[in-house]
């Protein structure tokens, strides 16, 4: 087939993606560390969206600068096998976290007397085959694993879309609203739990809008409005102010009105199937928030900026390192006691530890042992969205 027509090569890394990717990535381990006194406090408490709907689309905006240029160069074919290599990656991420998350919990046991693997993977125990069976066809996502199932999903839609632009130019738009649509009047979504029937928390086919969006994007099939503009930023600072009482616990639980409004506009799986609030949130709060540092946008890469841009260069492996570390941490917050010293400390060493990570990983990346002179690319820009998540409130 013919290269598609006005889609882009591959382009140098946007700065942007890498710095808010590793803010997400700080946020999704103070998220994920049980019982942490700091989730009360993150962003996603002060509004209707949350970092996941920031990393998917990022995600989206890379994975077009990542494959996009495939597809433009070696034409449909090649750029579908290269997604399916991604997504071959991907799967064995997601398998081996799960099984090394597992064994984390069986040396917690087996050291110190615990019950980690009772109390993080139930099923484990009580139906191990079918736990076994779900891990590796994806059909159960332990809790906080859901993540790369999603991402796998999305990617395999990739193709689809590129698929759709060669018949017309608005078909991939389309494809994207009628698979959300369906999700909220048919209710589609894959199964989830093989015991109870439920589907994926993160619905792929739900998400796949905000991805996409970001895609569409990163392809440049979409334009996007000019930063700066004094009506656009008005109208997006009175949407986002708007959402914080209907967002923020500490009006919600003084506020009955507030609560109640809240309960009448957003349903109880608006995150699962990415409710249309969310979604406007996320684009109003990306369009401020852009605006306001693309004065500053040449010297994002300094101080705290370049710690954050280091991090976001090395998404998949600090995401592999929060999961662990969150686990591990929350279980040494339970047998030290939950103080506030105590949980502040531990996530201080949390974020360390993270970017140690970010550092190590990328050291192994620039290949020292090829000698002096030697380039080596920096981590392609198309690693998975992460999510931040608490079942209960995120």
């Amino acid at each position: 087939m013919a290269p598609l027509p006005n889609t882009p090569a591959k382009r140098p890394r946007d700065e942007r993606l890498d710095l808010f990717r590793g803010l997400t990535m700080l946020i999704i381990f103070v998220a994920h560390l049980p019982e942490n006194s700091w989730n009360a406090w993150i962003p996603a408490r002060f509004g209707f969206s949350s970092g996941a709907e920031l990393f998917v689309f990022c995600s989206g905006i890379a994975s077009a600068l990542a494959f996009g240029g495939v597809f433009v160069r070696r034409g449909l074919w090649l750029g579908t096998a290269r997604i399916a290599y991604r997504i071959w990656q991907v799967y064995w991420a997601q398998i081996g976290l799960v099984l090394a998350l597992i064994v984390l919990a069986a040396g917690l046991d087996r050291a110190f007397g615990l019950a980690e693997i009772a109390r993080q993977f139930p099923p484990l125990l009580a139906d191990p085959s079918t736990a076994l069976l779900g891990i590796a066809t994806l059909t159960w996502q332990p809790d906080y694993l859901d993540i790369l199932p999603l991402y796998l999903v999305i990617l395999a839609l990739v193709p689809v879309m590129m698929l759709a632009r060669r018949l017309h130019a608005a078909l991939p738009f389309l494809v994207a609203a009628a698979l959300y649509a369906a999700v909220w009047t048919f209710g589609i979504n894959l199964s989830g739990n093989p015991w109870n029937g439920t589907g994926w928390f993160l619905n792929p086919f739900a998400w796949q809008l905000i991805f996409f969006t970001g895609f569409f994007i990163g392809m440049k099939w979409l334009p996007v409005p000019r930063l700066g503009d004094r009506r656009l930023m008005l109208a997006a600072m009175i949407f986002v102010l708007l959402s914080v009482p209907l967002s923020f616990w500490g009006i919600l639980e003084h506020w009955p009105l507030a609560q109640a409004t809240r309960d009448l506009l957003v349903p109880a799986n608006e995150k699962s199937d990415l409710h249309i609030l969310r979604v406007l949130h996320f684009l109003a709060l990306a369009y401020l928030v852009l605006s306001l540092i693309e004065p500053w946008r040449d010297r994002l890469d300094r101080g705290a900026g370049h710690v954050l841009i280091l991090i976001g260069r090395q998404s998949l492996a600090c995401f592999l390192a929060s999961a662990a570390l969150a686990r591990l941490l929350g279980t040494a917050a339970d047998m030290a006691g939950r103080g506030e010293v105590v949980v502040g400390l531990l996530n201080l060493i949390g974020f360390a530890l993270i970017l140690a990570t970010a550092l190590v990983v990328g050291w192994f990346k620039s290949a020292p042992w090829a000698g002096p002179g030697r380039q080596v690319p920096a981590e392609p820009a198309e690693q998975p969205p992460l999510r931040t998540r608490v079942r209960e409130a995120s």
